[in-house]
């Protein structure tokens, strides 16, 4: 027999039923009370007889987080009625005393509640947790195809050797270098970072005017607080582009004015005519269009900057990945003073670390500093540190080549299979990155019937239309924004020939 059985015997023979009452007595009550409490002592016994067994001198402490947590969860519900101190101290074969200080302490918080005579409730005001925290990250999908352009291949992420900078870093990082960063992000990262983006992309890169940050995202909203601080309230965007940075300016107070692309990149003239004062490009790599800015046009960009006292904001995304010739290096080499330049891992090495980089302007730096100080007191001192190793130790170079093999054989995979199942297709914008631009024949038009019988079909494709700041009405002419690096060869030529046979109807 259990022991909450026993208990039940005990507190019928007194006439009590199984839901003992306070010690001074709970009164009559009626039989169905009578038995809603049985059910409820039972059921709060069973939940707290694992206390018995905890060491005596933190079974106090056990039992009120017990209690807490079966109230919170909805397991003692508001309305149950507890045992007496004295029945639930025998069942636990603790003191009364314990007991009765744990009711104190719970009736102290508004867990619990009680009255001379009247015993103890479970209170009214606390309402019951949900069974788990819910997951709100941005999933795949779960298409049969999925093309959706900006996640890299996360299987590629070099697990052992960020293991490996992850053991070094805990056997030597000193002590004191767990306290507050410095805003800006430890020295020795600054330091690789400069040495690193000089090398790779070309950047001017002064160690002091370098901010860590938790990605692109970050850094805009950054830029976004330090142009608003010098009173500018618009910042010109790429039309098409990147649809999040409205939102990420935004929250900084700053409006987002589209400014459309010609074939070289961002027009000038109706840059000009804007009346803004800062834009934001993607020189390397143009997102969604895929073409790199002219040479003549990233000249035309800097000096409308310098003209009009103003600031052009690099991103460079996914400017390491060039798969017919060595990258163009970064805007920001020309002109340090006028072009704030921000990067991550996000491409190479996963999102979810949420660690990138800022150069910015001399004459942004102080404001930028200080709101990193106060949004966030510096980004993660262990994370920095691991990543300093990383790169020290020539592992992030060779992530990088990794990368850039198999994404090359991708994009050669996703252009083949558009040949074979789309003759005429036409694939745009240069041999980098994660995406390519497809424009189908004009057979598999109008875009909104093609895209609905592809989806229909379980294939997951953006239309670059979805990147226009403008809504646009349905076009003849079908152009996808393609993703291609988080899938395999197979996968991308069983994708394509999929949408092919969707889209034909």
């Amino acid at each position: 027999m259990t022991s909450s059985e026993t208990n039940r015997e005990r507190a019928t023979a007194r006439g009590e039923g199984a839901g003992p009452a306070s010690d001074e007595g709970a009164g009559s009550v009626s039989g169905d009370r009578r038995a809603s409490d049985d059910r409820a002592g039972s059921a709060a016994w069973e939940l707290l007889l694992p206390l018995g067994s905890a060491p005596a001198r933190t079974r106090g402490r056990a039992l009120q987080a017990a209690l807490r947590e079966a109230v919170r969860s909805g397991r003692l519900p508001p309305g149950t009625r507890l045992p007496s101190s004295r029945d639930l101290a025998g069942d636990l074969g603790v003191s009364r005393g314990l007991v009765t200080e744990a009711y104190e302490q719970l009736t102290a918080e508004g867990y619990l509640r009680s009255g001379r005579g009247a015993g103890t409730w479970v209170g009214g005001a606390v309402r019951s947790a949900p069974p788990r925290a819910r997951d709100l990250a941005p999933r795949p999908p779960g298409a049969r195809a999925d093309f959706v352009p900006g996640t890299p291949d996360l299987s590629l992420f070099p697990r052992a050797a960020w293991a490996a900078a992850q053991r070094g870093v805990l056997a030597e990082l000193p002590h004191h270098e767990l306290g507050y960063p410095d805003p800006r992000g430890l020295p020795r990262l600054r330091t690789v970072l400069a040495e690193l983006l000089a090398r790779r992309r070309g950047v001017v890169a002064d160690p002091e005017r370098i901010v860590v940050v938790s990605g692109v995202a970050q850094a805009s909203t950054l830029l976004g607080f330090a142009l608003h601080a010098r009173g500018l309230r618009e910042v010109g965007v790429e039309d098409p582009g990147s649809p999040q940075h409205d939102d990420l300016y935004a929250a900084a107070g700053v409006t987002t004015v589209p400014v459309p692309l010609d074939e070289d990149g961002l027009a000038v003239g109706p840059l000009r005519a804007s009346g803004v004062r800062a834009v934001v490009t993607t020189p390397a790599h143009q997102y969604p269009t895929g073409i790199a800015y002219s040479a003549r046009r990233r000249a035309e960009l800097l000096d409308w900057a310098r003209s009009v006292d103003g600031f052009v904001l690099e991103d460079d995304y996914d400017g390491d990945f060039r798969y017919d010739r060595a990258p163009v290096g970064a805007l920001q080499g020309l002109d340090p003073d006028r072009v704030a330049y921000a990067g991550s891992v996000s491409k190479s090495l996963a999102p979810g670390l949420r660690l990138g980089w800022l150069l910015v302007p001399e004459s942004l730096a102080d404001t930028v500093i200080e709101r990193k100080r106060t949004m966030d007191l510096g980004h993660p001192t262990l994370d920095q540190a691991v990543f300093a190793r990383f790169v020290e130790r020539g592992d992030y170079d060779r992530q990088l080549r990794r990368c850039q093999r198999a994404y090359r054989e991708r994009r050669d995979a996703l252009v083949a299979a558009l040949e074979e199942y789309f003759p005429g297709a036409k694939v745009s914008g240069i041999a980098a990155g994660l995406h390519a631009i497809a424009t189908l024949p004009h057979r598999y038009g109008p875009e909104d019937r093609f895209l609905a019988r592809v989806a229909a079909a379980g294939v997951a494709v953006r239309p670059l239309s979805d990147c226009a700041h403008a809504r646009a009405e349905a076009s003849a002419e079908t152009r996808l924004v393609v993703g291609y690096a988080h899938l395999s060869p197979a996968r991308i030529r069983a994708g394509v020939r999929l949408m092919a046979e969707a889209g034909a109807g």
